[in-house]
């Protein structure tokens, strides 16, 4: 299967979603009258796509069609309206500079059972494939199953991984790793931390320690925080994005579970409110089902006819 069939086929319960309900919509109208687009602004508000967008869609899509009688071509319009819109919000970001030399070290963060660890895996094999040498780093210490699995994900993929004891200070755990990367000349250095709760300040105040250690070792890094967020989760993504973002400077989101979800307008609330980039969005269990983000084919693959 081709990365947009993959990407339309794991966005089918989203697209579903905005289909079912804009047909609920236009259904018996004549005339697109301001209840139209009141409805069109309540709908895409409940398919996760935030107010503020919404509310742009809905007063866009009004001024093309306000009056006019509802037709096939009509509505093909409000799609056109909801692409546009969509692909000018989610639009592509620059990747990060990486000093010459220098590995180049990316953080992943985000709370309880999202998947940081898996996330971890197949960004790795992703960097394989490029021919990176990448480097595992085990800093949540907090769980000794959580070492054990990154350690389990290592031996799979042929990656060294750098850890401690269970209970040791993650902020160690980085600062050996950043020496070994150096020291080994490897490419990619990805740290796996432990599943922050986003209303524990002690635990985002050990996040920030992580970074300024990082730093030290390798001027500019990290050059990636990535935030995991499970996209069923919906508007409380939002949520833990800002707490995150406010600890760390979150650069980029792993949006994981996708295909498994409605509510894919998720993505656009984030990237308007909190002017975070999506970089990547889950697809499936298998490792290759982890995909870069690409604007233009998400906004596609949601608005795309079965």
């Amino acid at each position: 299967m081709n990365p947009f069939s993959k990407l339309k086929n794991g966005l089918s319960k989203s697209r579903r979603n905005l289909a079912e309900k804009m047909t609920d919509i236009f259904a018996g109208r004549e005339n697109y009258t301001p209840e139209v687009f009141e409805a069109l602004e309540e709908m895409l508000i409940e398919a996760d796509l935030g107010v503020e967008l919404a509310l742009s869609i809905s007063e866009a899509a009004e001024q093309r069609l306000r009056g006019k009688k509802v037709s096939g071509d009509d509505l093909a319009g409000v799609l056109d309206v909801l692409r546009e819109y969509m692909e000018e919000e989610i639009a592509d970001w620059p990747e990060p500079r990486v000093g010459e030399g220098q590995p180049k070290v990316i953080l992943v963060v985000g709370v309880n059972g999202v998947g940081k660890t898996t996330s971890v895996a197949k960004l790795a094999l992703r960097y394989q494939n490029e021919g990176k040498r990448v480097l595992l780093v085990a800093a949540d210490t907090f769980r000794a199953a959580a070492i054990d699995q990154l350690c389990i994900w290592g031996d799979r993929l042929g990656c060294e991984v750098i850890k401690h004891k269970d209970g040791s200070d993650p902020s160690a755990v980085v600062f050996d790793a950043m020496s070994a990367a150096k020291a080994r000349a490897v490419d990619v250095v990805l740290i796996d931390t432990a599943g922050r709760l986003h209303n524990k300040e002690h635990l985002m105040n050990e996040l920030a320690k992580m970074r300024r250690v990082i730093e030290r070792e390798v001027p500019g890094a990290p050059h990636e925080v990535l935030l995991v967020l499970d996209a069923n989760t919906g508007q409380n993504a939002i949520q833990q994005s800002r707490v995150f973002k406010d600890a760390t400077d979150v650069t980029g989101i792993v949006l994981a579970k996708l295909d498994g979800t409605a509510r894919g307008g998720v993505v656009f609330a984030i990237c308007r409110e909190l002017g975070i980039p999506v970089r990547y969005v889950g697809l499936g269990e298998a490792m290759e089902d982890l995909q870069p983000f690409a604007a233009e084919s998400f906004a596609a693959a949601l608005l795309a006819k079965e």
